[in-house]
């Protein structure tokens, strides 16, 4: 579903992103992973075509990143950090026009794909209130809605459970894993937990560079009965 062909990202002399490749399959969640400035955002922008690569590509159900980023946008669900919204909207107004967007001209098919939505992301309590009113928890939650409001085939989130507490998380995270036997996600996170309750695969990237692609038992049994982010500090600060 999504193919990453050895993505490169400058900026000036800083290489961000050097030659990241990887794939996943439908049915696959796949947990990014890194330090700060390690280059996770960065790849993940170039996937969704928010970012033009500096060399290499990505390929979302068969659509180039480069050649038809507009029919990748249309494959892609994309939660970027600090998702954007215009905050004078209401939930409701925000994610009808992000319907419309999409591509749901007619008035009950936008409803009925609002409706989804809200009830999938738990918004029904604030769904008329203005975005700028909103605690952080369910302006990320709005973030959710408009990245699957269009059902994509792949999911791609950054940091999907920011600043929500802990009952929200456990929601979230059962959505992505329910939503997951159809769907291809990349969903990056600071939660070493988050890494154990739900992801089938782990990319640790360092340096602009993938240093491990294991499943999480594989990555857990490189130090047996050492916790997670242990490993991790081991793998960023090594580089190997």
């Amino acid at each position: 579903m999504i193919e990453v062909k050895g993505l490169v990202k400058t900026y000036g002399p800083k290489r961000a992103v050097d030659n990241v490749s990887f794939t996943v399959k439908r049915g696959e969640i796949l947990g990014f992973l890194g330090p700060n400035g390690a280059g996770k955002s960065t790849t993940m922008k170039m996937i969704t075509g928010y970012l033009r690569p500096t060399g290499g590509t990505a390929v979302v159900d068969g659509h180039d990143v480069i050649r038809d980023p507009v029919a990748v946008k249309r494959k892609i669900g994309y939660l970027p950090e600090s998702a954007p919204a215009y905050q004078e909207m209401t939930v409701q107004e925000f994610l009808t026009f992000i319907a419309e967007v999409r591509g749901f001209r007619a008035k009950e098919a936008r409803r009925n794909q609002v409706d989804r939505a809200v009830q999938m992301t738990h918004l029904n309590p604030v769904r008329h209130q203005t975005i700028e009113t909103l605690s952080k928890g369910f302006k990320q939650r709005v973030g959710f809605a408009q990245a699957l409001l269009h059902d994509p085939p792949a999911l791609v989130l950054d940091e999907p459970t920011d600043g929500l507490d802990p009952n929200q998380k456990n929601e979230v995270r059962s959505l992505i894993k329910s939503m997951a036997t159809e769907k291809a996600v990349i969903l990056s996170t600071h939660i070493l937990e988050e890494v154990e309750a739900i992801c089938t695969r782990v990319i640790i990237i360092s340096r602009g560079k993938v240093v491990v692609d294991e499943t999480p038992a594989q990555l857990q049994a490189r130090k047996p009965g050492a916790r997670l982010d242990a490993i991790f500090r081991t793998l960023t600060q090594s580089d190997t």
